[in-house]
């Protein structure tokens, strides 16, 4: 049975308080908790390293899988590798994320490998959760990898979170797009104290008529350091947009490198940055209505991370 501290990682990460129904995989202390296959989605533990082959039926519609990994043992360090198989034609959600809390001095920290292969007219809605708590002294790192190969006409929706208590992360992700496939990325940051965080974005429009927009909104608070840097290269007719929205508090600091690279005369593409502190204005209208400076500036941040 899991446990309270176990629980409420599993609902920061995953939205849900016990096992989930249909297909899942959990993943606790660095060992498989607990798994279960649906009629369309089969789940097969790897032999020969850490993680799972997820195999979806071509045709599945409305369905969900959820594949949590919670951490509570300080001092653990994991690398797992998860590989999705998605067939023609399906339409699945995939709930994944890691919670840890670390109560120790020891550093605790998950890197997840996920690469995903979306066979034609595939649509995958991927939502990915990072969170860390814990009363100790040790860090809670996570560094994901994420590489998705998208076949033609296929769709993919990734949405990404971390607002708390993660002290590092480094974040990869790649993408290959075939013709008409469509890429949408939706990335949200919040660091604080001396936290770290850096996400890169490789994609390679590669397909004719293909597509991808890659925006990310994150938060900087006291002395963290965040670091965005997005490729986005055009190889062939097709559209391109990535942007990167900050606000910066503090004595934080941000960097955002949007890069855009077209080797296409019919690549479309564009790039677009801002930084900046909240508005005086946004500021002085929420204390009139009689929130304190700091309660206004929860409720602005809350609002452009929502």
């Amino acid at each position: 049975m899991m446990d309270a501290i176990q629980k409420t990682l599993l609902e920061q990460v995953a939205g849900i308080h016990e096992v989930p129904q249909g297909a899942y995989s959990l993943r606790i202390n660095g060992n498989l908790y607990g798994k279960n296959d649906s009629e369309n989605i089969s789940i097969v533990k790897k032999e020969d390293k850490p993680g799972i082959d997820i195999y979806v039926k071509p045709g599945t519609k409305n369905e969900s899988l959820h594949i949590p990994v919670l951490l509570s043992q300080s001092g653990l360090k994991e690398i797992v590798y998860n590989d999705f198989h998605v067939g023609a034609d399906c339409d699945i959600t995939i709930v994944a994320g890691c919670g840890i809390h670390n109560s120790g001095a020891g550093e605790s920290e998950h890197s997840g490998i996920h690469t995903f292969y979306l066979d034609a007219g595939a649509k995958v809605k991927y939502i990915e959760k990072h969170y860390g708590q814990g009363d100790g002294m040790g860090k809670n790192v996570m560094n994901p990898t994420t590489v998705a190969i998208l076949g033609k006409d296929s769709y993919m929706e990734m949405e990404t979170a971390q607002i708390k208590g993660v002290d590092s992360t480094r974040r990869e992700t790649s993408a290959v797009l075939d013709d008409g496939a469509t890429l949408i990325v939706r990335e949200k940051i919040m660091t604080h104290g001396e936290q770290f965080a850096e996400t890169n974005f490789t994609v390679d429009l590669n397909g004719d008529n293909c597509g991808t927009h890659v925006i990310s909104r994150s938060v900087a608070k006291d002395r963290s350091r965040q670091s965005f840097l997005s490729r986005i290269n055009g190889n062939n007719r097709c559209s391109g947009h990535t942007e990167c929205d900050a606000i910066i508090m503090d004595d934080a600091c941000v960097t955002a490198l949007p890069q855009i690279e077209a080797n296409h005369v019919d690549a479309s593409l564009i790039h677009e940055a801002a930084i900046g502190k909240i508005a005086g204005e946004q500021l002085i209208k929420l204390m009139t209505l009689g929130l304190s400076e700091k309660e206004a500036e929860e409720q602005i941040i809350n609002g452009f991370l929502k």
